[in-house]
């Protein structure tokens, strides 16, 4: 976030709690393009969390998982990844259709770091990179307009136990869960 684009309400609380000075020089340090530490740290990540808000502005936050490398740097503006099957609803991604602007929240657990991206996202069923993801329904575009690490302060530390048996692999069909299954959803 540039110093400019704080908004009243920002700077009401940082001068409440005495951290305008604080909040202008981690301002500064955000960027509009991803470096090799942010391609590392993207490209190495197996989850993220994708918020996106309505046409009304109601937003909503969902979590987007898949193997390392599932979210690839494209250049240094911006970043690409798959849309695999969900719940059906499309709620996250019908919502860029209406209104492309997200926020992105990689968070590495075991490493307590967290980047922040904020961009524009475009939606495309013809995306070359489409071919490359088995099982992808398409391909999400984010150009970014800031990227900063944020505070690792209260990132509790995890480890990975088991990888879900629904990520999308080469090589052999993704199960459908068995929530899916129920005749009632299809009434």
């Amino acid at each position: 976030m540039k110093v400019h684009d704080f908004h009243d309400g920002n700077r009401q609380l940082q001068d409440k709690f005495g951290t305008r000075k604080l909040a202008d020089n981690l301002a500064k340090r955000a960027t509009e393009t991803l470096g090799d530490d942010e391609r590392k740290f993207i490209e190495g990540a197996n989850m993220f969390f994708l918020a996106t808000c309505d046409d009304r502005g109601l937003p909503t936050c969902s979590y987007k998982g898949g193997e390392p490398g599932f979210v690839r740097v494209v250049d240094e503006e911006s970043i690409a990844f798959p849309n695999y099957d969900g719940n059906g609803k499309y709620q996250s991604m019908g919502n860029l259709l209406q209104n492309p602007n997200v926020g992105l929240l990689f968070i590495d657990f075991e490493g307590q770091l967290r980047l922040r991206l904020q961009g524009e996202a475009s939606i495309d069923e013809n995306d070359p990179l489409l071919a490359e993801y088995h099982e992808a329904q398409f391909i999400v575009r984010v150009k970014v307009t800031e990227a900063y690490k944020n505070c690792p302060r209260y990132i509790h530390m995890y480890k990975l136990i088991k990888k879900s048996e629904y990520v999308p692999h080469l090589g052999h069909d993704t199960p459908q869960p068995e929530w899916k299954k129920s005749a009632e959803l299809y009434e």
